[in-house]
């Protein structure tokens, strides 16, 4: 169902500081930066190979990344995997009776539709599905 990992997001508190780490130490340069409203984040992608670290800082504490940081502090925050079909995946997580968060699809960064699935029925961890704008 899933193509390959897209992405791994991390939940950091100062993006300069993230940014100054991951692309200055470990050289990994900058795709893509951009605040995405609706998910309450300012993001940014690094290369890894064909793949991608997300950096995301909360907007404001009252936010899903900035619930998560108040709760568990900076870290992994979820595994993006890379679909050419968003909605046919969510309909295959549904039929086999995953906890979806969205029911739908919405807008992520680089215009891409994305969707999560609940922790609790994939392993613990926050998933999430991402259909590139350029499908």
């Amino acid at each position: 169902m899933f193509d390959r990992i897209d992405h791994v997001g991390i939940a950091v508190e100062d993006l300069d500081a993230a940014l100054a780490l991951f692309e200055g130490t470990f050289g990994m340069p900058v795709a893509h930066r951009e605040t995405v409203e609706e998910q309450g984040v300012e993001a940014a992608l690094l290369d890894v190979g064909e793949n991608h670290v997300e950096l995301l800082r909360p907007l404001g504490p009252d936010t899903p990344v900035g619930r998560f940081l108040a709760k568990r502090g900076p870290g992994i925050h979820h595994v993006a995997y890379q679909v050419t079909d968003v909605e046919a995946a969510l309909a295959r997580c549904r039929e086999a009776g995953l906890r979806l968060i969205d029911e739908a699809p919405r807008t992520g960064i680089r215009n891409s539709r994305v969707a999560f699935l609940h922790p609790s029925s994939s392993g613990a961890v926050l998933t999430e599905i991402v259909q590139p704008a350029h499908h």
